[in-house]
């Protein structure tokens, strides 16, 4: 294997339109590209017969663009329409993707008020560990996949590269 970066997580939604309010709209993720998917490639690629897909790639403006250059990737199955899926995070196979903050209190209260749905009444302090100091929730949103603020503590590292720590850009 010469894996070289991580391209994008994908998660499939039941309604890409309410999908990219909550993820653009509330969270400010920006669209990259968005089409429509209903050919044969994609039909042997998801391994689904006649496959008609919405799709739209989205990505964290002005975030640090690492090795991987991650993107979230939002998938319709417009046909064959599939059934919602219990996606507790005690579940095998159950996704979370997490996203870091530099005010977790501020977005706590924003999103709140907005209506998005908390596994908390408050950001949770971490008080072992790695990043002890920091700050975390999960969230859910509209199809009920988590997903996890984090507010690293302060002057925390936000990750390593080859075991070169990178500190936040300016």
């Amino acid at each position: 294997m010469n894996l070289s970066g991580i391209w994008h997580t994908s998660f499939t939604v039941s309604d890409l339109e309410a999908s990219l309010e909550f993820y653009c709209g509330l969270l400010g993720l920006e669209v990259i590209t968005q089409q429509v998917q209903q050919n044969e490639y994609t039909s042997r690629l998801v391994a689904f017969p006649d496959a008609h897909l919405k799709v739209a790639m989205l990505r964290i403006p002005n975030a640090f663009a690492g090795p991987s250059n991650h993107h979230l990737e939002l998938v319709e199955y417009v046909h064959p329409k599939g059934e919602k899926t219990d996606v507790s995070t005690n579940r095998a196979g159950a996704p979370h993707l997490a996203f870091v903050t530099e005010d977790i209190h501020a977005d706590f209260k924003f999103l709140t008020e907005s209506g998005v749905r908390f596994k908390a009444d408050s950001p949770i302090e971490i008080v072992a560990g790695v990043n002890k100091g920091g700050f975390t929730i999960y969230l859910l949103d509209p199809d009920d996949i988590t997903l996890e603020l984090s507010q690293p503590p302060p002057g925390r590292m936000w990750g390593s590269v080859r075991g070169v720590e990178i500190q936040r850009p300016e």
